[in-house]
C-alpha cells in the first residue's frame, strides 16, 4: 500500500486557460496532449464540462505560449487571470457569470429556433409526400441548406480545424453525417433533374438537418444543466453586497464593494451583509456567520474580534477595519476552491479520455467499412450511405466526455452548499476508499473550548453563591478559563455581583473584593495555608484531564472549580455514522492515556492512540495506511503533516489555514458529522461516474452494430446520441438532492 504524502506537493505554478471550441472527450484529449508539449509544462488538465484547462509548472511560463500551443492544435484560449473579472468582488463575479450564461443560453436557444422551425416543413414534406413533384425536392433543398450550413456551421467549422492538424472529434462525425447526406441529395436533385420520381427516391435532406437540430437541441440541454451546475458557486458569490458604507474623517460615505481598500474603516448597520473580511475597531454587536459556520445563533462581536465578508449584521452597529478585500476574502477564495475542484479531474476519467481519443477515427473507419461492404453486396451507393451516416451520428462520444466531470460539478456544488469543500476530483476518489478515519481530540471530537464542569463547595456557602463571586472577579480577567467561569455563571442564569480592587497575578491567579470580602482564585500556592486541604480533591479532577483552581473567601470559605474542553454535540453521532458506514474510527491524542480512553468512551470509538507527540502523528496515520486507505482529521498546524501523509486529509473549518491548505476536504462548520457526510458524498459521487462510463461505454457497444446492420436511421441515431449525453448530464444532477 502506498504511503506516499497527498495534496502536498513541490511548489508549483499553475496558469489557468479557458479553452473555447472543445466538442467531445478526444478534443480534451489532444487540448491536453498540446500543453504538455509545451517546453516547461509538468502536467494539464483539461476539463470537459468547465471548458477549462490547469495548466501546472515548476517555474512560470508565458501563458502567450500555451495559448500558442492550443491554437496549433486547433482551438481558441485564453489566460483566465486576463479576464478582466479576474480580481472583481464576488458579487461582481457572479453577476458576470450569471451575464456569460445568459448570453450563451441565448446564442444556442436562437440558433435552435432557427434550425428547429426550418427542420419542421422540411421533416414532415419529406416523410408524407412521397413521391413529390421536383418543385417541392428544390423547397427541401432552400429549407435544408441554411439548416446543416447555418445552424449547422459549428460542426463543420471544428471539423476542418481539426483536419488540419490530422486529427478528428464529435464534430468531425456530425459533419460527415449531415455533409454526407446533403452532398448525396445534392447530387441526386441535379442527376435526376426531368424525373421526380427518382429524385424523391435519392433525397434525405431531412436526415441532415434533422441531425444538425437534434444535436443542437442536445447541447441546448447541455448548457442549461451546466448552468444548473454552476449555481452552487454563484449562490455563494452572491452573499457578498455590491454597496459598503466607508467612514472617511467621521463622515459615512456609500462606495461600491470594489472600491475598498486594506485599511478602510467600514461600518455596518443591523440587518445589512459584511463586505469584506476584516477585525472590529469600534462598537458591539452579534453576527449571524451560520454560512460560514452552520451554526445558527448570532455570534459577540467587539472591538479586536474578525469579521468575515458575506455573513450578517444581526443587531448593533460595527465600524470595522478591512483586512482582505476583492478576491482575497474568504467567501472569494471559498469560491475558487469550490471551482477549481469543479474544473479538476478523478483519476478514473482518464480511461474514458484514453478510450475517446482513437474512438473518433475508429468509428470512420467503421463508418467507411459499412458503406463500402454494403455496395459490395449489390446495394446502391444510397441505400449503402444511409448505415454510413448512422455509424458516424451515433457514435459521438459526447457522454463519454461529460460522465465524469458532470458528476464532479454537481457533487463539489453540492458538498459546498453543506458545507464540505473538496480540493479535487482526486481527493474526492480518494474520499471514496477510506476503511480507516484516525481523528485528533482537541477541536475535532472535542470544541476545543474550556467549559466549566465542576462546582465543589468547602464551608459556609453555596454552589450558586461561590460561582457567582467567582465569576465576578473573573469577569474582570481576559484568560480564557477565567471567561469559561463567567459563561458557565450566565448559563446558570446567576445574578453576577459588582467587583472591585481587581488585580492579576500571571501564572498564579486573581483576586478581587466583591460584597467588602477578599476573593482569590488560582493554583494552590496562590491561596492561603488553611486551602491545602483541596490538594487531594484537586488532585482527583485533574487526573480526568481537567483543569482545576481553587476559590479562596477571607472568611474561611472555599470552592474548587474545573474547566474541561467538553467533547462536542455532535461527536458521538458522527463516530456511530462512520461505523455504519463500515468505517473504522481511531482516536490520536497528546492526552495521557486515561483521560484519552474516557473521551473516547463518551463518543464510542473503541482505538485510541494517546500521548502521541505532534511529530509523530505522521507515523501513526503511516501505520494505519498499511492496513487500508486512512483519513486523518485535524484542525491545528500540528495536524498538518498527519494531514499531508493521509490517503486523505480532513480539516475543519475552524482550524488553521495551514491545516486547510494541506487537507483534501475541508468542512466549513464545526460539525463532525461533516466527516461521514463527505465520505458519503463522494461514495455517491463515485458510484453515479461508474453508472455515467457504463452507460456510455455500453451505449456505444450496442449502438454502432444496430447503425451498422441498418436497424437505426440516422435520424434515430442523432436522437439517440443526444439522449446518451442528456442522460448522463442528468444521471449527474440527481446528486443535487443529496443529504
Amino acid at each position: 500500500m502506498a504511503t506516499a504524502p497527498h495534496d502536498h506537493h513541490p511548489a508549483e505554478h499553475e496558469t489557468q486557460l479557458q479553452i473555447q471550441g472543445m466538442t467531445c472527450a478526444s478534443c480534451v484529449r489532444r487540448v491536453e496532449k498540446a500543453l504538455t508539449k509545451t517546453p516547461g509544462v509538468a502536467s494539464a488538465n483539461v476539463n470537459f464540462a468547465t471548458h477549462e484547462a490547469t495548466v501546472t509548472h515548476e517555474a512560470p511560463i508565458d501563458a502567450n505560449l500555451l495559448v500558442k500551443a492550443v491554437t496549433d492544435a486547433g482551438y481558441e484560449a485564453r489566460p483566465i487571470e486576463a479576464d478582466v473579472h479576474a480580481h472583481h468582488t464576488p458579487s461582481e463575479h457572479a453577476e458576470h457569470l450569471r451575464q456569460e450564461s445568459a448570453s450563451e443560453m441565448r446564442k444556442i436557444q436562437i440558433n435552435l429556433w432557427i434550425a428547429a422551425i426550418l427542420t419542421l416543413p422540411v421533416f414532415v414534406l419529406s416523410m408524407a409526400w412521397h413521391p413529390r413533384p421536383e418543385w417541392a425536392n428544390w423547397m427541401l433543398f432552400v429549407l435544408a441548406t441554411p439548416i446543416i450550413f447555418g445552424s449547422g456551421r459549428q460542426f463543420f467549422v471544428v471539423a476542418a480545424k481539426a483536419a488540419r492538424h490530422f486529427s478528428a472529434t464529435m464534430d468531425t462525425l456530425v459533419a460527415m453525417g449531415a455533409g454526407a447526406a446533403w452532398l448525396y441529395s445534392t447530387y441526386s436533385l441535379f442527376a435526376n433533374r426531368g424525373n421526380s420520381h427518382l429524385q424523391s427516391e435519392h433525397i434525405y435532406f431531412e436526415t441532415g438537418a434533422v441531425i444538425v437540430t437534434l444535436i443542437l437541441f442536445g447541447r441546448y440541454l447541455e448548457a442549461k444543466a451546466k448552468s444548473r451546475m454552476s449555481d452552487a458557486i454563484r449562490k455563494l458569490m452572491d452573499l457578498s453586497p455590491k454597496k459598503a458604507t466607508k467612514v472617511v474623517d467621521g463622515k459615512d460615505i456609500e462606495v461600491s464593494v470594489d472600491q475598498i481598500k486594506v485599511g478602510d474603516q467600514i461600518r455596518v448597520r443591523p440587518g445589512e451583509r459584511i463586505a469584506v473580511d476584516g477585525s472590529v475597531t469600534e462598537g458591539e454587536s452579534f453576527v449571524d456567520e451560520s454560512m460560514i459556520t452552520g451554526e445558527p445563533i448570532p455570534v459577540s462581536k467587539q472591538a479586536g474580534d474578525s469579521v468575515t465578508g458575506g455573513t450578517v449584521n444581526d443587531r448593533g452597529s460595527l465600524i470595522f477595519r478591512a483586512e482582505r478585500v476583492g478576491s482575497e476574502t474568504t467567501l472569494a477564495q471559498i469560491a475558487k476552491m469550490v471551482s477549481h475542484a469543479q474544473g479538476s479531474k478523478a483519476p478514473m476519467q482518464s480511461l474514458a479520455d484514453k478510450v475517446s481519443s482513437v474512438f473518433v477515427p475508429v468509428v470512420i473507419a467503421i463508418a467507411l467499412v459499412t458503406a463500402i461492404v454494403y455496395f459490395v453486396l449489390g446495394n446502391s451507393w444510397d441505400q449503402a450511405l444511409m448505415p454510413a451516416v448512422a455509424v458516424l451520428v451515433i457514435a459521438c462520444p459526447c457522454a463519454l466526455g461529460l460522465a465524469t466531470p458532470t458528476a464532479l460539478m454537481v457533487s463539489t456544488g453540492r458538498g459546498a452548499e453543506l458545507g464540505i469543500l473538496v480540493k479535487n476530483g482526486e481527493a474526492l476518489e480518494r474520499a471514496g476508499a477510506v476503511k480507516t478515519v484516525l481523528l485528533d481530540k482537541t477541536g475535532t471530537l472535542t470544541e476545543g473550548k474550556p467549559r466549566l464542569t465542576d462546582v465543589k463547595v468547602f464551608g459556609d456557602w453555596s454552589e450558586e453563591e461561590a460561582l457567582a463571586v467567582s465569576a465576578a472577579v473573573e469577569s474582570q480577567s481576559e484568560h480564557p478559563i477565567g471567561q469559561a467561569v463567567v459563561k458557565g455563571a450566565g448559563e446558570r442564569n446567576l445574578q453576577v455581583p459588582p467587583v472591585t480592587a481587581f488585580e492579576s497575578e500571571r501564572g498564579l491567579g486573581v483576586k478581587g473584593t466583591v460584597a467588602d470580602r477578599l476573593i482569590k482564585i488560582g493554583r494552590l500556592r496562590y491561596l492561603p495555608e488553611s486551602a491545602q486541604q483541596l490538594s487531594e480533591p484537586m488532585a482527583n479532577l485533574e487526573a480526568e484531564g481537567k483543569t482545576v483552581f481553587g476559590v479562596y473567601r477571607e472568611d474561611g470559605a472555599m470552592a474548587i472549580l474545573a474547566v474541561s474542553d467538553v467533547v462536542g454535540e455532535h461527536s458521538a453521532e458522527a463516530i456511530q455514522l462512520l461505523k455504519e458506514l463500515e468505517i473504522r474510527p481511531v482516536m490520536v491524542t497528546g492526552d495521557n492515556q486515561r483521560t484519552a480512553e474516557a473521551v473516547a468512551r463518551s463518543v464510542g470509538i473503541d482505538q485510541v492512540e494517546a500521548q502521541v507527540l505532534p511529530a509523530d502523528k505522521a507515523n501513526i496515520v503511516r501505520r494505519y495506511q498499511e492496513q487500508s486507505p486512512a483519513a486523518m482529521v485535524g484542525d491545528g498546524v500540528n495536524d498538518a503533516p498527519a494531514l499531508a501523509q493521509a490517503d486523505l486529509g480532513i480539516a475543519m473549518g475552524t482550524g488553521t489555514d495551514v491545516a486547510m491548505e494541506t487537507a483534501g476536504v475541508t468542512l466549513l462548520r464545526s460539525d463532525l458529522r461533516g466527516v461521514p457526510t463527505a465520505i458519503n458524498l463522494a461514495r455517491k459521487t463515485l458510484a453515479t461516474i461508474r453508472q455515467n462510463l457504463f452507460w456510455a461505454f455500453v451505449y456505444n457497444v450496442v449502438m454502432i452494430p444496430l447503425a451498422a446492420f441498418g436497424i437505426m436511421s440516422p435520424m434515430l441515431a442523432a436522437g439517440a446520441m443526444a439522449f446518451s449525453s442528456v442522460s448522463v448530464i442528468l444521471n449527474s444532477l440527481r446528486l443535487k438532492r443529496f443529504h
